[in-house]
């Protein structure tokens, strides 16, 4: 067999000639090309097709392929809950050099064996999970999309070398073994993505890559902010009380938090920093175990803002400061308490701190409740 040759110009790609090659794929050829880190190897999800692949590769056929997708959006095919953490890693990683394995719960991993083929199922899911890749190449979108089939693409190489990040290596190592190789001239990155595994028990770099473990780690933490006037009362005491619900729900301790890639946090529309929570929220808050007593006001800003994911706010006026930052920050701030707005208890007895306390933690729980981690 000889290996074809089409040279592809990233910046005018002749669809003409990657449907060929995506034509190739679904009737069962090896494909190879480019995507930003390495040149990989486009196979379709079938039996023979994969075990082809592995003589190729010079692998055992019990290890699985990574799948790749041309659109971040085609990840609900595969994964039919994704988690807040690995939501965000998806925004902030995808299309990127970054491969998710996503860890399924035994009710997702049932429902993806009635809803896909059998063939895709046994291939793709191993100890109820699956790697996905979306790659930011546009010649391997292109392929990707005009495929029919589901496409795994492990580097192109054999077992032990390195990957191949030019055309000349892959033609060099795989001439007359694989069908085809769409040559886009040298990757971008010229090394492999960074592999991560995430499930309910947080995040594990299995594959250093292009993306550092620190980066990563960056990527993926989802942020709560919490806002009232001062930030000496109302947000702070919801900041506490979401800690303890969050770290609840997650199984861990409120100060491993961080470790699990969850960040609150509280500011105040009057612009006011240093300042110590009341002694009456404080009270309010040790009254059902929480600790607030470190609690420093801090001001609100358009960063705080532009670097949460989620904020909550007392009432209408402290969401109508948020959305003057913006369009899009507008759409990330809710009423706490929902359509209830959580009025100020300053200079108020504790009797009605107490009172506030217990609407925010009624509200603090239901929204923790809502979250799919």
């Amino acid at each position: 067999m000889k290996t074809k040759v089409i040279k592809v110009d990233p910046a005018r790609i002749d669809l003409a000639l990657v449907k060929e090659a995506a034509k190739l794929v679904d009737a069962g050829g090896i494909v190879a090309f480019p995507t930003e880190t390495v040149y990989g190897l486009a196979c379709r999800v079938e039996s023979n097709s994969l075990a082809r692949l592995d003589d190729v590769k010079g692998r055992g056929r019990e290890k699985h392929y990574t799948l790749h997708i041309a659109d971040k959006a085609d990840v609900g095919k595969y994964v039919p809950s994704v988690g807040l953490r690995a939501a965000k890693l998806i925004t902030k990683g995808w299309p990127g050099p970054l491969t998710i394995v996503f860890e399924l719960g035994v009710g997702q991993i049932q429902k993806q064996r009635s809803r896909v083929h059998r063939e895709l199922f046994k291939h793709l899911y191993k100890d109820n999970s699956i790697g996905i890749r979306c790659p930011d190449n546009r010649v391997a979108q292109v392929l990707l999309q005009q495929a029919d089939s589901s496409v795994v693409a492990p580097s192109a190489n054999r077992t032990g070398q390195q990957p191949a990040a030019d055309p000349n290596t892959v033609l060099a190592r795989l001439s007359g073994q694989i069908e085809l190789l769409l040559d886009a001239g040298p990757c971008k990155y010229k090394k492999s993505s960074t592999v991560v595994k995430i499930g309910k028990k947080g995040l594990t770099v299995l594959r250093p890559g292009v993306y550092s473990q620190a980066e990563v780690q960056e990527m993926s933490e989802v942020k709560f902010l919490f806002v009232c006037t001062g930030n000496s009362c109302r947000s702070p005491m919801a900041e506490g009380m979401f800690q303890k619900y969050l770290a609840k729900k997650l199984q861990c301790k409120v100060d491993e938090l961080g470790e699990m890639g969850y960040k609150a946090i509280s500011a105040g529309v009057m612009g006011i920093s240093g300042m110590p929570a009341s002694a009456e929220a404080i009270a309010a808050c040790a009254a059902k175990g929480i600790d607030i007593k470190a609690h420093r006001s801090t001001a609100l800003t358009a960063q705080l803002v532009e670097e949460s994911d989620f904020i909550f706010a007392m009432d209408e006026t402290h969401c109508e400061r948020i959305a003057a930052f913006g369009s899009d920050t507008a759409a990330k701030c809710v009423l706490l308490a929902e359509n209830q707005a959580i009025a100020d208890p300053i200079g108020q007895p504790q009797q009605i701190y107490n009172k506030c306390a217990e609407l925010i933690e009624k509200a603090v729980k239901k929204r923790v409740n809502e979250l799919v981690l």
